[in-house]
């Protein structure tokens, strides 16, 4: 019997949407993860920084541009458990600077996930994966990477038939 983590990293406060910025009460990454956790027997784990990220949409994408130029791995607040638990990681995080926010790199680095399951689900303003399939094949040589779902952050509070299909499309679901 299989078992799945959905480890997700979500960032609240200010967010460029609508071509604009506007304030989210929970990240839009935590939206589609909580969606996916009701759809799925799952276990829910939120990847958190130590320091924290300005709410201020601006500062946000500065410390992210600085955090990604200096190859930064910022401290995690928690660690996942038996993580030999589980076949398969739904990886979910927004786009950040060209790639996944760089606490995603800490995250990925601190497991083996040698013959687990990636499924990567990136939030976005337009921009998609960027480098972040790339990314994760090179931090996770041995594990199976799936199909990766992309969700514009401005669609996530209406993206379950889509979530639904790419669930059945890589295997979670029949």
């Amino acid at each position: 019997m299989t078992k799945t983590l959905i480890a997700y990293f979500s960032h609240a406060g200010q967010n460029y949407s609508r071509g604009g910025i506007r304030y989210l009460e929970v990240g839009n990454t935590q939206v589609a993860a909580e969606k996916l956790h009701n759809m799925i027997d799952s276990d829910l784990f939120y990847i958190d920084t130590v320091k924290k990220y300005p709410e201020d949409h601006m500062e946000k994408i500065a410390v992210a541009k600085a955090e990604y130029e200096a190859n930064a791995r910022p401290e995690l607040t928690d660690r996942v458990e038996n993580m030999e638990q589980y076949d398969t990681v739904i990886l979910a995080y927004p786009n950040w600077w060209t790639t996944m926010p760089m606490a995603l790199f800490t995250f990925l680095e601190s497991y083996d996930f040698t013959g687990k399951t990636i499924c990567p689900l990136v939030t976005h303003g337009g921009s998609v994966f960027s480098n972040s399939l790339k990314d994760i094949t090179r931090l996770c040589p041995g594990a199976i990477i799936t199909e990766g779902l992309a969700i514009n952050g401005d669609d996530v509070t209406r993206c379950d038939r889509d979530l639904a299909a790419w669930l059945k499309k890589i295997g979670l679901t029949e």
